[in-house]
C-alpha cells in the first residue's frame, strides 16, 4: 500500500489537477489521450522494472546512475544520463511551483500573491525534504496520495451533481466551440499516438520513480503495485479531463486569455461551487489540500532524487576523496540551489508558458535515456559508445527542432524524432561493433 501510494502521489501532481484540466479545456475530447498515455506508462515500467528490481537488490543500486555505471562502465554516459535526469526533475519542480503560484493567487484573491505563494510553499517543502530521506518522503506521500484521490473524486462528483454533468456541457460546446467536437484529422491522430509514446516512455524514465522500483520490498510487491497503477488514470486523469471539458461551457472567457490562464479552470470551478452552493464550502479545503498534497509529494521526491543523483553519480567522479556523508550534504545543498532557480523561473514564466508545454519539454529530454534502460537491461550486446552517441544525438535533435513550425514536428514531437535517431545509432552501432 505504501509503494502504491508513493508511486501514485509522485506520478500525479499539481500538473494533473491544473495543467491537465487546462489542456482539456483547450483541446476538448481529444485530450482524452491523457488517460491512454498515463496507462501506457505502466506498460513501459513492466518492460524493465521487474528485472531492474532484481538487479538493484543484488548489486546495491541507489540511483539510476548506479545502473548505468554498472551496466556500461562508462563515466561520460553515466554523467550524461544523470544530467538529463536532473534537468528533467528541475523542470518538473518548475511546473509544480507554477501550479502552487496559481493556487495561492486564486485562493487568497490578492493580486500579486503568486510570487509570495511560490516562495513560502517552496520553503515548506525544502524543510521536510532536507530533514528526511526516501522513507520519510514515502510516508508523507501516503497521506498526500489519499488526499489527492479524495479531492479529485469530491470535486468531480459535486460538479456532476450541481452543474448538469457532461451532457449539458456538450450541448453548450456544440454552440460555442464546435471545433472541439470535430473528428480528428490524420495529422491529429498521428499527434495523438506520438503523445502516447512520448509520455509513456518519458515518465517511465523518471529518476525518482526508478528509486521507488529499487525500494520495493519484493518483486511480487512491485508487480501487484503496478497492476493497481494501471487503473489509477480512470480515477484521476479521466475525471480531471471531464472537469476541463465542462469548463468550456462554464468559463468561455478563458479561451481568449491564453494558455496560462486556461490552467486556472480547476480553481475557477472551486470558486463557482462556493458561490452557487454555499453548503459545499468545505470542498474548498478538501480540494486545495489535494492540490497542495499532489504538488508537494512530487516536488519533495524530485528534490530528493536530485540530491542523491549528485551525491552518488556526479560529485564522486570529481571529488573521490570526499566521504559519503560530505557528498550527501553537498547534494542536499545543491538541491537548494536547484529549488532557488526553479522558484525564480516559476515567477518569471508565470504568464509565458502553459504547464503542459513545460511538461512536454521535460519528457522529450527524458526519452533519450530510454534505449539504454529499456534495451540495455535485456540485450547484452548494447554497448556504451553507440548508446552515448545516440543519447547525444537525440538530445540535440530534441532541443534544436523544438522551435520548428513545420507541420511534421507539430504532429510528431521533436523528442520522438530524437528518440528514433537515438535508437538507430545505439542499435546499429552496437551490431557493427565488435562484441566485448
Amino acid at each position: 500500500m505504501v509503494l502504491l501510494l508513493t508511486l501514485y502521489a509522485t506520478q500525479y501532481s499539481g500538473n494533473t489537477m491544473l495543467g491537465f484540466v487546462g489542456s482539456a479545456y483547450r483541446q476538448g475530447y481529444q485530450f482524452l489521450v491523457a488517460v491512454t498515455f498515463m496507462m501506457s506508462i505502466i506498460g513501459f515500467y513492466l518492460i524493465y522494472a521487474p528485472r531492474l528490481h532484481r538487479l538493484a537488490h543484488r548489486r546495491g543500486y541507489v540511483t539510476v546512475g548506479d545502473y548505468f555505471q554498472d551496466r556500461f562502465q562508462s563515466v561520460p554516459l553515466t554523467l550524461l544520463a544523470t544530467l538529463l535526469g536532473i534537468v528533467a526533475l528541475g523542470n518538473y519542480i518548475l511546473t509544480n511551483l507554477k501550479a502552487l503560484g496559481l493556487l495561492a493567487e486564486t485562493v487568497t484573491g490578492i493580486a500579486g500573491s503568486y510570487a509570495p505563494g511560490v516562495i513560502i510553499l517552496a520553503f515548506v517543502m525544502l524543510a521536510y525534504e532536507l530533514l528526511g530521506g526516501l522513507r520519510s518522503v514515502a510516508w508523507t506521500d501516503v497521506l498526500q496520495g489519499v488526499l489527492l484521490l479524495f479531492g479529485v473524486l469530491t470535486i468531480f462528483i459535486v460538479t456532476q451533481v450541481s452543474f448538469g454533468g457532461l451532457t449539458g456541457a456538450a450541448e453548450s460546446i456544440r454552440e460555442t466551440r464546435p471545433e472541439l467536437l470535430q473528428v480528428p484529422t490524420a495529422g491529429e491522430k498521428v499527434k495523438w499516438l506520438s503523445t502516447i509514446l512520448l509520455v509513456g516512455v518519458g515518465i517511465s524514465m523518471y529518476p525518482h520513480a526508478i528509486q521507488r522500483i529499487y525500494a520495493a520490498k519484493s518483486a511480487l510487491t512491485l508487480r501487484r503495485t503496478l497492476q493497481f497503477m494501471v487503473f489509477m488514470p480512470l480515477f484521476t486523469t479521466f475525471l480531471m479531463i471531464i472537469l476541463g471539458i465542462m469548463g468550456v461551457s462554464q468559463f468561455p472567457e478563458l479561451a481568449s486569455g491564453g494558455k496560462s490562464q486556461s490552467d486556472e479552470v480547476t480553481l475557477r470551478w472551486l470558486a463557482v461551487i462556493v458561490e452557487q452552493v454555499p453548503a459545499m464550502r468545505w470542498i474548498i479545503v478538501v480540494c486545495i489540500s489535494a492540490i497542495l498534497a499532489a504538488t508537494m509529494s512530487t516536488v519533495d521526491s524530485s528534490l530528493l532524487a536530485i540530491a542523491s543523483l549528485l551525491a552518488k553519480d556526479v560529485y564522486p567522479k570529481f571529488a573521490p576523496q570526499l566521504s559519503q556523508r560530505k557528498l550527501n550534504v553537498l547534494g542536499k545543498l545543491t538541491s537548494l540551489g536547484v529549488m532557488a532557480v526553479a522558484v525564480a523561473l516559476a515567477i518569471w514564466l508565470k504568464d509565458s508558458k502553459s504547464i503542459w508545454a513545460l511538461i512536454k519539454l521535460k519528457l522529450e529530454l527524458l526519452c533519450q535515456v530510454a534505449p539504454a534502460l529499456l534495451i540495455g537491461i535485456h540485450w547484452k550486446r548494447l554497448q556504451a559508445g553507440p548508446v552515448f552517441a545516440g543519447m547525444i544525438t537525440g538530445t540535440v535533435l530534441a532541443v534544436v527542432l523544438r522551435g520548428s513550425a513545420h507541420p511534421f514536428f507539430v504532429a510528431v514531437p521533436p523528442g520522438i524524432c530524437g528518440l528514433a535517431a537515438n535508437l538507430v545509432i545505439a542499435i546499429t552501432g552496437s551490431l557493427m561493433a565488435r562484441k566485448s
